[in-house]
């Protein structure tokens, strides 16, 4: 959905050295292909259906963005940004002054929050970790034609890492559940309910 935007901003600030690199998460890329085909994007367009984004840099939902600099350091680690207004409503999430943001940092050098970027970063635990390995069981069974026993390591996987809507929400698509469905919307109200945040955006 925010493709466009991304492709405007790329545009914008590619003159400077900044590229843009979007990362779909998907079971399949004829899942995202339209999407992307779509926006038409001059910047590199990636489909993974490994989920290996969300292990390498602990991402636990989408949208997450990362900064990194030319010399491959993380200078602002994942942050919930949305490029566009299109579902503001839910998210409550002003897309404007995460943009403005990451035209400073191209334009100036500043992240707003240098000296703390170890701090903001968050790192899985062990028992994230584990659940991680259970997901990446789960779609092998999966592939095998196991569903059955894949169903017990995704369900496994979530229980463990009730946070981690890569997982959660991930899973989804691989077994054969709608994941903007009734099932999902579910999920959404118990975990909002339970008193804990769907998003979580860097507080500077």
């Amino acid at each position: 959905m925010d493709l466009p935007v991304w492709q405007e901003v790329h545009q914008e600030l590619a003159p400077l050295g900044f590229t843009v690199i979007s990362v779909a998460l998907d079971k399949d890329p004829e899942d995202a292909r339209p999407w992307i085909e779509a926006a038409s994007p001059t910047h590199p367009s990636l489909i993974d259906t490994e989920y290996r984004l969300a292990e390498l840099y602990n991402i636990v939902n989408v949208p997450t963005v990362l900064w990194i600099d030319e010399q491959g350091r993380v200078v602002r680690p994942n942050d919930v940004m949305f490029a566009s207004d299109a579902f503001v409503r839910i998210h409550g999430l002003d897309p404007a002054p995460r943009l403005d943001a990451v035209r400073a940092w191209v334009r100036q050098g500043t992240t707003g929050i240098e000296g703390e970027e170890r701090e903001l970063q968050s790192l899985p635990s062990e028992t994230d970790q584990m659940a991680r390995a259970e997901f990446v069981l789960a779609r092998w069974l999966r592939d095998q034609g196991r569903t059955e026993a894949a169903e017990r390591h995704f369900r496994r996987a979530g229980e463990l890492a009730p946070h981690d809507f890569t997982i959660r929400r991930g899973s989804m698509p691989l077994r054969g559940i709608d994941p903007m469905g009734p099932v999902f919307r579910e999920m959404i109200t118990e975990w909002v309910g339970s008193g804990h945040s769907y998003y979580h955006p860097l507080p500077k």
